[in-house]
């Protein structure tokens, strides 16, 4: 059975939710989602919740169950609250500042790095070494944010470059730890 997929989706009244087959579409303040649910798998609309459901008990359904359940439920908190990943900048001189709507980064190449924007996703500079990715799918704003960080990964001997907010790097002993 199912643990996750067995959970009901909470339904919050400032989200309009249109089931048309196996078409979901969640409509809300920051956007509008849609997803396709595969064959097997269907969605049941209760009063103030939802509840997936899937036809057979094979493993394949029961994977997907699991799966499309929670799909289904970061579109609805996607579209209602919205989702967001917060970077920052570490290393002597590293920077990033808001040109237009593109991210401008100055991390140590000769040159300055452009990110430019992506539609769905807004980005936010805090001071010049934080920025905040925000957007209501929350699979594209994972995937922008490791982008982003993918620019300079965090150095293993020193710990410059780009890394998720709290994220904890180990860093190498150098030469100097060895001979000594």
């Amino acid at each position: 059975m199912s643990k996750i997929g067995e959970k009901v989706i909470p339904l919050s009244g400032s989200v309009n939710l249109d089931i048309q087959g196996k078409t979901v579409t969640a409509q809300g303040s920051k956007g509008t989602l849609t997803v396709e649910l595969p064959v097997g798998i269907s969605i049941e609309k209760q009063e103030g919740s939802l509840r997936v459901t899937r036809e057979k008990d094979t493993k394949q359904l029961k994977a997907l169950h699991g799966l499309f359940r929670s799909i289904v439920f970061n579109a609805i908190e996607g579209v209602d609250k919205g989702w967001q990943k917060r970077l920052e900048i570490t290393g002597t001189g590293f920077n990033v500042k808001m040109q237009g709507e593109d991210l401008v980064f100055k991390i140590g190449y000769s040159h300055p790095v452009i990110y430019k924007k992506v539609n769905g996703v807004s980005y936010q500079v805090e001071g010049n070494t934080k920025i905040v990715i925000s957007g209501a799918d929350k699979q594209q704003v994972g995937q922008v944010a490791y982008q982003i960080k993918m620019i300079r990964k965090p150095d293993a001997y020193k710990g410059k470059g780009i890394r998720y907010e709290g994220e904890f790097i180990r860093t190498k002993a150098g030469k100097k730890a060895k001979t000594a």
